[in-house]
């Protein structure tokens, strides 16, 4: 069970995402924090995450991040969450998309999130956007 404050800092971090407010997101991080997504290099620093959260922003103007749970363990916690959304920005596909994933944090000494190492299917996301469908057998 996770504690209030570990909650309550998962909660807003959602809410941040549903914002459309990058900067709102980044500030979640250490000031040399940093996010990977599916093994990319990591973005390092309040401004270069800003730019990764504004680019699924872009992407999905009425995007939804929703928390499933958070668990917290002696080492970091992990964050569960489903973003849903149209991808209908510019370039866009149309198609809208629900995939889960989990964010693993370092919580720094500051009490903001130090790295997070995110993960979800990433063929699962391309099937849902319509981009790298399989030809039937």
């Amino acid at each position: 069970m996770p504690s209030d404050p570990l909650l309550a800092f998962a909660q807003r971090y959602a809410a941040a995402w549903c914002s459309q407010d990058a900067a709102s997101v980044a500030a979640f991080y250490s000031a040399d924090g940093s996010l990977s997504v599916n093994d990319s290099p990591p973005a390092v620093g309040r401004r270069a995450i800003a730019e990764v959260a504004q680019s699924f922003m872009t992407a999905f103007p009425d995007m939804r991040v929703v928390m499933d749970k958070v668990i917290e363990q002696v080492d970091r916690a992990e964050f569960h969450w489903t973003l849903t959304g149209t991808n209908s920005g510019p370039g866009g596909t149309g198609q809208r998309v629900r995939i889960s994933g989990v964010e693993l944090w370092q919580i720094g000494g500051d009490g903001f999130i130090a790295s997070s190492r995110g993960h979800f299917d990433s063929s699962e996301y391309r099937r849902q956007l319509g981009q790298g469908l399989q030809k039937p057998h």
